[in-house]
């Protein structure tokens, strides 16, 4: 028999600036969000930044009280929150943090798990690093015994000691728990259900994260089908997000066999025994396609060598990430090859053309007070994306912003859509090396899979620390390994390939695949398969149409949008009036040509699925 949940949340609704932000009456029969945990939950909650994933963890807790529903919870039931950004500022020390609260655990069993974390709690809590705060908020959480414990974003700012740990603590753990994160490989571990929250609405599947892709494609299947019913504006809509989500796929699938190949390439020019010298069959043509060789270079602090002497060349459209531990020397490493700071020993040398942007997620610069359109474009309506010009609402589309919050304040947005927002102006400066300091913290999903198509178009050189492992796998042709000892290992491949290559050298078995002659392969994924035959053989046109049509109606849309700015000029029409009815003209066209390729590629793609 099912024991009973611990807590319940029926019937939930929330409004928020006017809205329904969750629980809307009229996505069904109005009777709102209804969620209920039991004792052994392990839950992946899922969702795109600022539909609400915190919010909902904040109705768990009780801190915030609903607009309508009710919230059941047994008795003496502790419930726990790990904040993605608790509040430090009225405490001395991380001690003092920790032993804040109505819940105050014991002294000693904070520093039991403070102890195992490898974190002083007498530090200063105002001087902190973030990685520190993070490990003092994981301690407080856990040593307070919680029944039911909400994890928002757990390993932000944790190296991957601490994940590993982390994530041995929870497989333990007794009680249930809900997480939000970003972190694939976490999730996948981790969760044995998924709550999705899309539009409103939560759904739940006994499932955990990794049968959650194929979940979201058949509950868009579904929606697609039973869209025939309706009109058929919504039935394109439908058509369309289905679409996306299969078109994304699609992508995934060709960017990893891209990925693959391009790491065979880097595979052979490593020399036997992983040295740090990459070589070409010619030399020659190697040094023309280098742009940044470090050589022998080395670097000592407080008597301790941070990097042993190392050299490596990193070519044009090389993408390299640098893992390790908290103080194994991942930024030391990234500052001595951009050339912040000077080697010991050793040189670092540029090619003269090289012009590099960092992305290091600061999204706490950003003005709250300030619009998307002022930190886009200072106000204007145009932005230089690399050298092409796009109107700003259309290239707030294409970083997953709905176009109408061009005007919206930055303090009206999540973490993740500050994170978001900063990476869609980071890269539309012009460049040709682009270096990411732990871009993935806070971004949900969906930004993360875009963050990689937009990593694999680059046609640059990108440099990456990050201690997201399935980002790296699926991102990187390289891996700079450093385990703590000074010496850097040069894989090619991921993160997977790199803990390969530890457990060789050390003669033991990790996420590797021990085969009978006693060798190994990485764990990396291999290649995904090719996406399966069209149930209905098409016409040469059609299937023409069916591809090129997405492109063109894309185009479209960016023609409508730079039309209605240019009408929205209330000086255009006394100015020049022959101006103004020519734009609208086109408008007009644009906007039948759309409709009409819409409805071609609508009945083609119904034709296709038989």
């Amino acid at each position: 028999m099912a024991e009973p949940p611990i807590l319940s949340l029926e019937g939930l609704g929330l409004q928020q600036g006017g809205r329904w932000l969750l629980g809307d009456p009229a996505l069904g029969d109005g009777s709102g969000l209804d969620l209920h945990i039991g004792p052994r939950d392990r839950i992946a909650l899922i969702g795109r930044n600022g539909v609400g994933k915190t919010t909902l963890l904040r109705l768990i807790t009780g801190e915030i009280e609903p607009d309508r529903g009710v919230r059941k919870v047994k008795s003496h039931a502790n419930i726990v929150w790990l904040e993605q950004e608790p509040d430090f500022d009225a405490c001395a020390t991380l001690m003092d943090f920790a032993l804040s609260g109505d819940r105050a655990p014991p002294e000693h069993a904070v520093d039991a798990i403070a102890g195992q974390l490898g974190i002083d709690m007498t530090t200063d809590a105002s001087t902190a690093s973030g990685g520190e705060r993070r490990r003092a908020a994981i301690a407080r959480a856990l040593a307070q015994e919680p029944d039911v414990l909400l994890l928002d974003e757990p390993t932000n700012h944790l190296d991957l000691a601490a994940i590993d740990w982390l994530e041995s603590w929870l497989d333990r753990y007794k009680g249930a728990f809900i997480v939000i994160s970003h972190d694939r490989t976490f999730l996948k571990r981790l969760t044995r259900a998924t709550l999705w929250l899309d539009r409103g609405a939560l759904l739940r599947k006994e499932v955990g994260f990794g049968g959650y892709e194929a979940w979201e494609a058949q509950v868009y299947a579904e929606e697609a089908r039973a869209a025939h019913k309706m009109d058929a504006k919504l039935k394109i809509e439908a058509h369309w997000l289905e679409r996306g989500v299969t078109a994304r796929r699609k992508r995934n699938q060709g960017r990893l066999e891209k990925l693959w190949e391009m790491r065979a390439a880097r595979a052979a020019m490593i020399t036997p025994g992983g040295t740090a010298k990459l070589k070409l069959s010619s030399d020659a043509d190697f040094k023309s396609k280098s742009v940044i060789v470090a050589d022998e270079i080395s670097k000592t602090y407080d008597g301790r060598q941070i990097i042993k002497p190392f050299s490596l060349r990193i070519q044009r459209g090389d993408r390299i990430g640098i893992v390790g531990s908290n103080g194994a020397g991942k930024t030391t490493l990234l500052k001595m090859l951009t050339k912040e700071i000077e080697p010991d020993s050793g040189t670092v040398t540029h090619a003269n053309t090289l012009s590099g942007v960092m992305i290091d997620q600061q999204r706490s610069l950003l003005d709250p007070q300030k619009s998307v359109r002022d930190v886009l474009v200072e106000g204007g309506d145009w932005i230089d994306v690399r050298g092409d010009r796009k109107h700003v609402q259309a290239y707030m589309k294409d970083f997953l912003f709905d176009p109408g919050l061009v005007d919206a304040k930055i303090g009206t947005f999540s973490g993740g859509e500050r994170s978001r927002l900063l990476l869609a102006r980071e890269f539309a400066r012009t460049s040709n090396l682009l270096v990411l300091d732990e871009p993935t913290n806070d971004l949900d999903l969906e930004t993360l899979d875009l963050l990689q198509e937009v990593i694999a178009d680059y046609e640059g050189t990108v440099l990456i620390v990050s201690h997201d492992r399935d980002f790296l796998d699926r991102t990187v042709t390289v891996t700079l390994g450093l385990d703590g000892t000074g010496t850097v290992d040069i894989v090619a491949g991921g993160y997977e390939d790199w803990q390969a290559k530890r457990a060789q050298k050390n003669g033991k078995k990790s996420g590797a695949e021990k085969h009978q002659d006693g060798s190994e392969t990485s764990a990396t994924p291999t290649p995904p398969p090719p996406p399966p035959p069209k149930s209905t053989k098409l016409s040469f046109k059609d299937q023409r149409d069916l591809d090129l049509l997405p492109a063109r109606i894309e185009e479209l849309e960016e023609l409508i949008a730079k039309g209605e700015a240019a009408l929205a000029d209330p000086d255009l029409y006394t100015a020049d009036p022959d101006r103004f009815a020519r734009i609208n003209a086109s408008l007009e066209l644009a906007r039948e040509e759309k409709d009409a390729a819409e409805e071609r590629w609508l009945t083609i793609a119904e034709q296709a699925e038989g």
